[in-house]
């Protein structure tokens, strides 16, 4: 089976949300683009970000080969969700939106307000592949490109920004452990027989601490004397499979002439053993900077797919 992530950015209809098309002839040739990249992944299953309306993805969807399924969360306060497509039923769909239990709510600016949910749901969902049930989580993490009062995405002063990037790294890391929190229960530590799948745009590298809080119980990495010895943390656990993709192909997306890898696929122990290729697709992305409405004329997404193959 093949499953993969790949954030769609900003995917509008014209006229729709910020950072849309604005024209049907941009439209018409991002859905394309976009099209043929899919088609070209030959994935079961791909989890999606930055969806703009269901009208888009409709027409996304009615442009890909074959026949797909579809699940939508609820959008932000921007317009955008995340989403799940794939070729066979989905079932059990549910969002994924609370911070955990104790977890107090997170001071998102100057003015004192807070949260005390994912500012983009997550979205889980069940499907059959080949006879296996797979569980596929597609999760879009707050953003690490700032945003400040009156719309600006650059800050005032320094002080203005140490304080920002504290709050996103604060609200980051509350929905990175809700997100955790929620899978540890639907293993309910069954994750060396069952497949799990955390899929999406984490916003931060494989070693950032917010990355690191989904993997759950620490130990038994790949490439580590750990990997091969199995424990007690084996039902829980998650494995980052991002250290199998070919280095030289170890990034998403490209920023200020810089590649990074910020979208990632988390899999179970039940997973990690039959994993038989790993690997970022599609055309090199243009390098972005901190404003994020700056692409509306693109055809191409700024983000690169990331595919897991799993052997039987």
């Amino acid at each position: 089976m093949r499953v993969g992530t790949w954030n769609l950015e900003n995917l509008f209809r014209p006229g729709e949300g910020s950072g849309g098309p604005p024209d049907d002839a941009t439209y018409d040739a991002k859905l394309s683009s976009l099209a043929d990249v899919v088609d070209g992944l030959a994935v079961d299953v791909l989890a999606v970000q930055e969806v703009g309306s269901p009208a888009a993805l409709d027409d996304l969807v009615a442009r890909l080969e074959g026949s797909w399924h579809s699940a939508l969360a609820t959008p932000d306060a921007r317009g955008i969700r995340v989403g799940v497509l794939s070729r066979t039923p989905l079932v059990e769909v549910h969002e994924i939106a609370r911070f955990p239990h104790l977890v107090a709510p997170v001071q998102v600016d100057d003015a004192g307000n807070t949260l005390d949910s994912l500012g983009r749901p997550a979205l889980a969902a069940r499907v059959r592949v080949q006879g296996v049930d797979v569980d596929v989580v597609s999760v879009h993490l707050k953003s690490k490109l700032l945003s400040f009062p009156g719309g600006r995405f650059n800050p005032r002063d320094e002080d203005e920004r140490a304080r920002y990037a504290v709050y996103a790294l604060h609200r980051r890391a509350a929905e990175a452990a809700g997100v955790r929190v929620h899978v540890t229960g639907l293993l309910a530590d069954q994750g060396r027989t069952r497949v799990l799948v955390v899929a999406g745009d984490l916003n931060d590298v494989p070693t950032a601490a917010t990355t690191q809080i989904l993997l759950g119980p620490p130990g038994s990495e790949i490439g580590t004397g750990g990997f091969d010895a199995p424990d007690r943390g084996d039902g829980s656990r998650l494995w980052n499979v991002e250290s199998l993709i070919p280095e030289e192909d170890r990034y998403s997306r490209i920023y200020r002439g810089r590649r990074e890898l910020i979208d990632h696929l988390l899999v179970t122990r039940a997973a990690v053993e039959r994993v038989t290729r790993v690997e970022t697709a599609g055309p090199v992305p243009q390098s972005v900077t901190d404003d994020p409405l700056a692409r509306a004329d693109e055809p191409a997404s700024d983000h690169r797919p990331v595919v897991v193959t799993i052997g039987r």
